[in-house]
């Protein structure tokens, strides 16, 4: 599987589970014949915590599996214990969102919807760095840290093989003044110019738009492979939510595609984006 480390953890723990399902085999079931607890299973088909190599090899022979199969698991354990480039940032990237940046990198759409700020993949430098003050009391090294992270994430838009991303953004996210004039004049010129990107739609949700079905911002990740379904990513303040039940993806899915239908138009968004900008530009 192609993407980051992440991803691969989450193709294995696909995996798995779905070996062990097709055996007829419970979680203790299979633990009791592998001298493990049960948990230790559940953990690996939930893609917590690292598995090694060793333990899929012991999992697949339980199973039965051919050895084409067990080698190709073996490999997605050992490349799933890779560290992404954010590593490197330390606590810049909490745990919780970890998960989330390593998805994002392998993700080929991103269907996001923002009711309160700019989507982070559309911020500017000084956007970010006025946000990530906001939260607590961060030192100015730390806050550098956490818009690096932002600026690094951006660079996935214009990568190759970059994903798709359609952002609605609620109209209050455009006319909630963040630091200053200034500071939102260069974000809202921002916002257009990665809206001509091919792979970038950007729609604003008006005031005028009525009533619309969302109990918050969120994101659907897509990915390429049928094997790996689609992910809701909600965030809070101190952790994520990620969900991955179909019938969760499929209600959020269905209300991302109601609020781009109530949004304006790429064409008419830019419009009114325009329109903000002078107001601020006076």
């Amino acid at each position: 599987m192609a993407g980051s480390p992440t991803a691969r953890r989450r193709r294995l723990a696909i995996e798995l589970k779905k070996l062990r399902e097709e055996s007829g085999l419970t979680c203790n079931q299979v633990g009791k014949e592998l001298d493990w607890s049960g948990s230790k299973v559940s953990r690996m088909e939930t893609g917590q915590g690292r598995v090694q190599p060793s333990d899929v090899d012991a999992l697949c022979r339980s199973y039965g599996t051919s050895d084409e199969l067990r080698d190709l698991l073996k490999s997605l354990a050992k490349e799933s214990k890779t560290k992404g480039w954010w590593h490197a940032h330390g606590d810049a990237v909490p745990s919780w969102f970890s998960v989330y940046v390593g998805l994002e990198q392998a993700a080929v759409n991103l269907r996001s919807y923002q009711g309160e700020f700019i989507p982070g993949l559309l911020q500017t430098p000084d956007y970010a760095a006025e946000q990530s003050r906001a939260w607590v009391d961060h030192t100015a090294d730390e806050v550098q840290r956490m818009v690096d992270v932002r600026m690094r994430r951006q660079e996935l838009l214009t990568s190759d093989g970059a994903p798709d991303l359609w952002a609605v953004v609620h109209q209050s996210a455009l006319m909630h003044l963040v630091g200053s004039r200034q500071v939102m004049t260069g974000q809202l010129e921002r916002m257009l110019e990665m809206a001509r990107l091919r792979n970038v739609t950007v729609q604003v949700l008006p005031f005028d738009a009525g009533a619309y079905p969302t109990t918050g911002s969120f994101t659907v990740l897509g990915f390429p492979e049928q094997e790996d379904p689609d992910v809701v990513y909600r965030e809070g303040l101190t952790d994520s939510v990620y969900l991955e039940d179909p019938k969760d993806v499929a209600l959020y899915t269905k209300a991302f595609d109601h609020l781009r239908a109530l949004a304006l138009s790429p064409q008419r968004s830019a419009l009114l984006i325009t329109r903000l900008l002078e107001e601020h530009s006076r």
